[in-house]
């Protein structure tokens, strides 16, 4: 499983040799591992790595089994520097050399596909679920003391007597209240524990209310969206139905994003759109989420010296006066420092339209 740590490695590599990065689309259901090698052995013909080229190969002819639905690889031998990740996810094929791994395809996935937590709720339990990257890491279940229905006639119907209507409607409602409050205690620990960074729930729409007033309010603003499930069904059914509300309340929540930093630029606070006032953002560490189109890059210029990016030519460094170093992405660039220094970046796809943002911009700190 492809975690944070596994980002954070590769955001902090920079080699002295190129760093080849492969993503390769293995979807069984698109085509065969023979159609796939064929494919891959397209993309390295004209690459003179050949270190990397046969590592590369010797793994796909050796070692992976074809089970995932993508793969990505970064090879730099030269530096004895390999890694292998596999995802339930199919991904674009791409391949990309540089001085560091191509890492903006993966915040991509991340920022889509990561730490999902989905629960099922109903008036005695709950089933809960951590969705990553599109596989199921871990599933668990409580189950609270059941709602009993007493017959209608039976015990006495005095108003207010535990035997009557409203006796029955209290007693119904006091149990409700405590399994709920006991699910909501049990869903903060597993979300905690697994870094759930969304949740969705899943159940009636009175069960989802009172599930919700019991959840503590730093969880209740992590909610992306709710959906009517049952409990019994299957955790294929779960995924699918969890993926579909999910990705559709982030569509949502990413084109409320993109009006707020249109906004905050126009306003000249708290949000700046381009690339060049993005870079300068980010050169002087005031981004607080970077934004930007899906497969959007561009080439660039990197000072030698105090490490300024910009996509324009220019003679000398505006900050120091030092030399630029022409990189292949400085786009790339600024998304994997936004993310060392622990910043957020939203990938946007087509159906997010704002024609006042273009390809990239940023909520700023100040």
């Amino acid at each position: 499983m492809f975690s944070e740590s596994d980002l954070k490695e590769l955001l902090e590599y920079k080699a002295d040799h190129p760093v080849l990065s492969i993503y390769l689309n293995t979807d069984p259901s698109e085509g065969s591992a023979d159609a796939y090698k064929l494919r891959l052995r397209s993309m390295l013909k004209d690459i003179e790595m050949d270190a990397d080229v046969n590592a590369v190969e010797l793994f796909f002819n050796h070692e992976y089994n074809w089970s995932g639905r993508s793969v990505v690889i970064f090879s730099c031998m030269a530096e004895d520097f390999f890694r292998t990740y596999t995802f339930e996810i199919p991904i674009d094929d791409r391949l990309r050399i540089s001085e560091r791994p191509h890492v903006k395809p993966l915040a991509d996935l991340l920022d889509s596909f990561g730490g999902y937590g989905v629960v099922l709720v109903d008036k005695q339990g709950a089933r809960l679920f951590y969705f990553h990257l599109g596989e199921l890491i871990k599933e668990e279940g409580l189950t609270g003391e059941s709602v009993r229905h007493t017959k209608r006639g039976g015990g006495s119907q005095a108003t207010g007597r535990r035997g009557g209507a409203t006796g029955q409607t209290e007693y119904t409602r006091e149990v409700t209240e405590r399994n709920m409050k006991e699910v909501s205690e049990f869903s903060t620990r597993f979300f905690t524990e697994n870094n759930i960074r969304r949740v969705l729930i899943g159940g009636t729409d009175d069960n989802i209310a009172a599930f919700r007033l019991q959840l503590p309010k730093s969880w209740q603003s992590l909610i992306v969206g709710t959906f009517p499930i049952s409990m019994n069904d299957s955790q294929i059914e779960v995924m699918e139905r969890a993926n579909e509300v999910g990705q559709k309340s982030e569509q949502q929540r990413k084109v409320k994003l993109i009006d707020t930093v249109v906004t905050n630029a126009a306003k000249g606070h708290g949000g700046v759109v381009g690339l060049e006032d993005t870079l300068a953002a980010v050169h002087d560490g005031r981004i607080q989420t970077l934004l930007l189109r899906a497969g959007y890059g561009e080439p660039g210029y990197l000072c030698q010296d105090c490490d300024f990016m910009t996509a324009e030519e220019i003679n000398s460094c505006p900050f120091c006066g030092g030399e630029f170093d022409r990189i292949s992405d400085v786009v790339d660039l600024a998304v994997r420092r936004v993310l060392r220094n622990r910043g957020e970046v939203e990938m946007l796809h087509q159906f997010e339209e704002n024609q006042d943002f273009g390809d990239i911009g940023a909520l700023t700190r100040y």
